[in-house]
């Protein structure tokens, strides 16, 4: 098959475009409160944003808690490793 200069373009543009996540992971150690709490003030995420997504964490065992470029998105794993919590960086979608 041949691909075109015109296909190459518009994948690498979506490559470039596509963005980043931060999730965080289930794990046995931290109270659901506390990642409630972390939700609350590392991403200053309202009560009721923090505890839906702690609660997605708890039941789905994972949740996206930030998404953008990727530097933005280490730093946030970064942090919540900081605070105890297990976190991943991924491509949106991934």
């Amino acid at each position: 098959m041949v691909q075109t200069l015109e296909d190459t373009q518009t994948w690498t543009e979506s490559q470039v475009t596509t963005p980043w996540v931060a999730i965080v992971w289930n794990d046995p150690v931290n109270l659901m409160s506390y990642v409630a709490y972390v939700f609350r003030s590392y991403f200053r995420y309202p009560p009721e944003q923090a505890e839906q997504l702690m609660l997605e964490v708890h039941n789905a065992g994972k949740a996206v808690v930030a998404t953008g470029n990727r530097e933005a998105m280490e730093r946030h794993v970064e942090a919540m490793h900081e605070y105890g919590l297990w976190a991943t960086v991924s491509r949106a979608g991934a």
